[in-house]
């Protein structure tokens, strides 16, 4: 039994707990509010102070980076919180297990592979971009050993389903999103991402590269309205947001304003080749129906 420390307790860090816990592992759950499953030592502590993060991650044999902070922060927190995470780990030794997106890839025109350019030109995408550029050069130095789990857009708690979709339904309203509606889009089960994260961490032929983390086939917002809505016994009410709508709501929301150097990702086909983690790992992505079921169970309210 090792002990594992997961930074952040949200949708991924805490499908990741589980998945350790299953696995026999000790873990530790370092968070701002000292939140985190049952059967972890949860710890409050600030991600972003480099000599506390080194102090509870002494021993361990792998951190996991499942911070997230609010989207217009990205620029302002993310910086602090890698460094952190890069000199906890060159100190203790430990294995880093960075979780992802695919914000980096920027606009993109064919299925997204772990080789396609990182071209974002967008302020979140940069900032991923160059917190794996920093985790990568001290790989490269021998300082550290890591890798990255990169997933699309998560079921499972906070994704369109949780945040926009059935709770509008449940108000017997029709749900209103911020995306074309018809295009393939593809979808990444939180507990999938944890399972990409644990077995990496063990396995050194995932260290020093990224993933992504095996996801099921792409469908349009649609058909995934539809798949939730057999679920629930309701009617599969959608409507589109055109952009100029988004780019509106911005002026008075700052995470909607964050929204439109996404936008991309919703207005035209977005999808996720995870071959390269399935058949190096042996992993299967749940399915489409699994990943539905267990978001409108456990999905968790939208960010503020």
């Amino acid at each position: 039994m090792s002990q594992h420390v997961i930074v952040g307790a949200g949708p991924v860090g805490s499908a990741l707990a589980r998945e350790l816990l299953v696995r026999g592992h000790e873990v530790r759950v370092v968070t701002r509010s000292g939140s985190g499953v049952d059967g972890t030592e949860r710890v409050t502590a600030d991600a972003s102070d480099a000599a506390q993060l080194t102090e509870l991650t002494r021993g361990a044999a792998v951190i996991y980076n499942c911070v997230n902070p609010p989207y217009h922060q990205w620029a302002e927190t993310w910086p602090a919180i890698s460094a952190a995470l890069i000199a906890a780990a060159e100190a203790s030794g430990a294995v880093v297990g960075i979780t992802g997106n695919l914000y980096g890839y920027g606009r993109v025109d064919a299925p997204i592979t772990e080789q396609t350019p990182l071209a974002a030109t967008g302020t979140k995408g940069r900032v991923r971009n160059q917190m794996w550029a920093d985790a990568l050069a001290a790989h490269e130095a021998g300082r550290i050993r890591m890798f990255e789990a990169r997933g699309s857009d998560y079921l499972g708690g906070n994704s369109l389903l949780s945040t926009v979709v059935t709770p509008a339904w449940r108000k017997g309203r029709a749900a209103y999103l911020p995306a074309a509606l018809d295009i393939p889009h593809t979808f990444t089960d939180v507990r999938d991402v944890a399972r990409l994260l644990a077995t990496c961490a063990e396995d050194e032929r995932a260290w020093g590269r990224a993933w992504h983390v095996p996801s099921a086939e792409p469908l349009s917002l649609r058909e995934l309205s539809a798949t939730a809505a057999a679920v629930m016994g309701v009617p599969a009410k959608v409507r589109a947001l055109p952009y100029a709508a988004v780019w509106a709501a911005g002026l008075t929301s700052p995470f909607i304003k964050e929204l439109r150097e996404t936008q991309h990702q919703f207005r035209r086909p977005f999808v996720l080749d995870s071959t390269a983690a399935q058949q190096t790992f042996g992993l299967t992505p749940h399915s489409t129906d699994e990943a539905v079921r267990f978001d409108i169970a456990n999905g968790s309210p939208a960010p503020r």
